[in-house]
Order: C-alpha cells, then sequence, then structure tokens
C-alpha cells in the first residue's frame, strides 16, 4: 500500500520535528545538486534550523549567486542609475589619471621633474623634442610662404589698379586737349579789333574833350599830380587838366 498523504502543518512533537527536518533536508539539497548537475543552472540553497543553524549548498558560489540576485530583483531605474553612478566613477577617475599624465608630461617637456626619468625614458624625450622642433620649423615655413604669396598677390591688384588709373588720367588729359583745340578755334571779337587795327595790343582811347595834343614826359615819377598853370586862351576846364595831368603821371 501507498504511502498516505501527509496534512501539512506545524508538528507539535519535537522529536518527530527534527526527524523530519533532517530528512527533508537531505532530500532538499540533493534535489538542488542534481538540478544543478542535470540542467546546468546556477542554483543557491540556504537553510536555517529552528535553532539558528545554518546549511547551505551552491554549485558556484553563494556570494555571487546572491549578488546576481540582488541585482536582478531590484528596481530596473534604480539599477540603471547605480551603473550610470558607477560608469561615471570610472569614468572620472580614468580622466584624472590621464590629466595626472599629461602634467607629468608638459614638466618633462619644459625640463622640470627629470630626475625620476631613466635613460631610456630621457632618450624617448629628446626624440620627441627633436620632432617637435622640426614641426614647428614647417609651419613656421608655410606660413612664410603664405605670407609672400598674399604680398605678391596684393602687389599684382596694385599693379593692375594702377595701370587702369594711368588710362584713365591719359583719356581724361586727351579728352581736355581736344576740348582745348576746339575752343582755339572760335572767332573771338578782340582778336579781329587787333586785325583790323594792326596792333598787337589795347589802345585806350580817350573821348575828344580828354584828348590831348602832346603829353610832356616829367622827369621823376610822380604819384598824384602837380599843379600846372593853364594859360589864358585854353578853352579846356580846370578839372580835365588835373586829369590829364594824372593820366601823364600815371603813364610813366
Amino acid at each position: 500500500m501507498g504511502r498516505g498523504r501527509v496534512e501539512l502543518k506545524r508538528i507539535e512533537n519535537k522529536i518527530n520535528r527534527q526527524v523530519t527536518f533532517s530528512k527533508r533536508r537531505n532530500g532538499l539539497l540533493k534535489k538542488a545538486y542534481e538540478l544543478s548537475v542535470l540542467c546546468d543552472a546556477e542554483v543557491a540553497l540556504i537553510i536555517f534550523s529552528s535553532r539558528g543553524k545554518l546549511y547551505e549548498f551552491a554549485s558556484t558560489s553563494t556570494a555571487e549567486t546572491l549578488e546576481r540576485y540582488q541585482r536582478c530583483s531590484f528596481n530596473p531605474q534604480e539599477t540603471n542609475a547605480e551603473r550610470e553612478t558607477q560608469s561615471w566613477y570610472q569614468e572620472v577617475s580614468k580622466l584624472k589619471a590621464k590629466y595626472e599624465s599629461l602634467q607629468r608630461t608638459q614638466r618633462h617637456l619644459l625640463g622640470e621633474d627629470l630626475g625620476p626619468l631613466s635613460i631610456k625614458e630621457l632618450q624617448n624625450l629628446e626624440k620627441q623634442l627633436e620632432l617637435a622642433l622640426v614641426q614647428a620649423r614647417q609651419r613656421k615655413t608655410q606660413l612664410m610662404m603664405e605670407q609672400m604669396e598674399d604680398l605678391r598677390r596684393k602687389e599684382r591688384q596694385l599693379g593692375d589698379m594702377n595701370k587702369q588709373l594711368k588710362i584713365r588720367v591719359s583719356l581724361e588729359m586727351s579728352t581736355l586737349e581736344a576740348e582745348g583745340q576746339g575752343m582755339r578755334g572760335l572767332p573771338c571779337p578782340w582778336n579781329s579789333g587787333e586785325s583790323a587795327a594792326g596792333g598787337g595790343g589795347f589802345h585806350l582811347q580817350l573821348p575828344p574833350s580828354q584828348q590831348v595834343d602832346t603829353i610832356e614826359p616829367q622827369p621823376v615819377l610822380q604819384m598824384g599830380y602837380h599843379d600846372y598853370d593853364i594859360g589864358e586862351g585854353s578853352s579846356a576846364p580846370r578839372s580835365m587838366d588835373l586829369d590829364n595831368n594824372f593820366f601823364q603821371a600815371w603813364t610813366l
């Protein structure tokens, strides 16, 4: 006959309870071992007796299994935040180490803190400095060539502008000369008068009342006029004689 169904409740008899615990514990440990071997599963079993005694089984490691259990059982958002925080912490640590390394390298390039360096490190530093010097000279030469080319281009532009200005000035001068020649060909009233009179200059025409027959030159230049004696038989008034005397002195 088969065994009857056991009622699941706390066993009141202390001895029976202890015997049942030992049997069931061994069976549970055996089943956990079989599950880990047959199914290639990661199994961790922890049992505490009523007296507080610990019984455990783990296919790999109980601590690793518990840590994995904690990662999977926590809130995914908290897990992501924790992972992100840890990632940032690692990144900060890497950047800090890199910054310190760059500072140390800079001091070495400036010739500082060379005491701890070995001969090989000093040789590598010397090669780096030589390479940097060559690159700096090449860059300097390139910049100088670019500046020279720029100056030559500006010189050519200024030369072209100068040529254009010369052409414009020559055109304007030729235009002005053509206009001047056209104005010389126009008839002038004073030119016709000269040709009619036969003289090369202007002549002062006095009214008949102011014409004098003969003008006697004075011995010295007189700025003004002299009092001349007017004869009794003269028909010209005294004011006209004074004007003639002033004109006579001015012509000298």
